[in-house]
């Protein structure tokens, strides 16, 4: 095949694969994300429509345009598209829900987009000069300069693509991540040489390997959502081994988190003692299964409360997530409010109690292991 052939296939791939990713995140966005009023979908999808439109304009050269003027214009027209990915991609990162405690306050700050949008503007107008004129010299310099850009995009995507995957605990994705980044940046290594043909591979398989990452982006996402959406009260199983309660640590054996078996967590004694008697109550009296809870200010000393502290409760749901999700993998309004809700219900401000059935509480154990059903 000859260059013009394979420039013109790679056109029509490039155009083809990436409008239909367009078209596939941003349907995954109007069934999902318009709900949520997150727009970051948005911004990514956009990044891949430059790459869709960078193709179709190869086509549309190679066939118009004369062989002379072709290079330069190819060159200018790809240039323009790769800084309006870049743009795009870095607009982006603000609305992802995990971003690195470092760079956070940069990327999540009101200067974000000037920090982003000025080196663009300076990118941007000296190429699209360069494109005007055809200063077939100052292919080089365009190139440059759309390398420098993605320099700046491809650190701050990387490092939040793997805080991402990590926190919601796809470690394999967090990898495959990092290796797309990598490939990415060969590819712009690869704009700095005449090597047509590596730049060629490099793009496409840094471009399929993105597509594929931003997908899995977003069903990771979706995955998160749904987690959160199945923490209801009857889908919540306990289960406490009495012969434990005495212990510095103590077991409990909860289902209907993230998993659809029993997993095993452990608990201080004093959070276990207190779940404990939130379970027995529930279990002996169901309909009054209420614990009172000490008002904040209280100093009488006659006057004998279940709950000595406010917040006593909200520190079993920390614990619960720290264990089941992981230390810090897991949010406030996706993981803590829903399972707060699901866990607990508080009829007053000064009464609180189970809010799962009954039947859905085992305080043995071990019946649960030698009748090997559900509690």
């Amino acid at each position: 095949m000859t260059n013009t052939e394979i420039l013109n296939f790679y056109g029509w791939w490039q155009f083809s694969v990436c409008l239909f990713a367009f078209a596939g995140l941003m349907t995954i966005w109007w069934h999902i994300g318009r709900k949520q009023q997150d727009f970051g979908q948005v911004w990514l999808a956009l990044s891949i429509l430059c790459w869709s439109f960078s193709g179709l304009g190869e086509v549309i050269l190679d066939r118009t345009i004369g062989a002379s003027t072709t290079n330069n214009l190819l060159e200018g027209w790809r240039s323009v598209f790769s800084l309006l990915n870049s743009l795009f991609i870095l607009l982006a990162l603000p609305w992802f829900r995990y971003i690195p405690s470092k760079i956070a306050p940069l990327v999540e700050s009101d200067y974000w987009r000037w920090i982003v949008g000025l080196p663009f503007l300076f990118s941007l107008i000296p190429t699209i000069r360069i494109l005007l004129t055809g200063n077939s010299s100052s292919n080089h310099f365009i190139r440059e300069l759309d390398v420098y850009y993605a320099f700046l995009t491809l650190p701050f995507l990387g490092a939040i693509l793997w805080q991402s995957f990590s926190k919601r605990r796809l470690i394999g994705l967090a990898y495959l991540s990092i290796i797309a980044i990598l490939f990415a940046v060969f590819a712009q290594l690869c704009k700095t040489t005449n090597h047509t043909s590596y730049l060629l591979i490099f793009s496409a398989i840094f471009k399929t390997n993105l597509i594929m990452i931003f997908f899995a982006l977003a069903l990771s996402w979706v995955k998160e959502l749904s987690e959160s959406s199945q923490v209801v009260p009857t889908r919540i199983f306990l289960s406490f081994d009495p012969q434990q309660l005495n212990k510095p640590k103590a077991p409990v054996w909860i289902k209907g988190l993230h998993t659809t078996d029993f997993a095993k967590i452990i608990l201080t004694r004093k959070k276990h003692e207190l779940l404990y008697k939130f379970a027995a109550q529930k279990k002996l009296y169901p309909e009054a299964a209420y614990l009172s809870i000490k008002p904040q200010g209280e100093k009488r000393s006659t006057k004998v409360y279940d709950i000595q502290e406010h917040n006593e409760y909200i520190r079993i749901v920390e614990s619960l997530l720290n264990i089941a999700y992981g230390k810090s993998n897991w949010t406030k309004d996706l993981h803590e409010k829903p399972l707060l809700k699901a866990l607990f219900h508080k009829p007053g401000d000064r009464t609180i109690g189970l809010n799962i059935p009954a039947e859905n509480i085992n305080l043995d154990y071990q019946e649960v292991l030698s009748n090997q059903t559900n509690p």
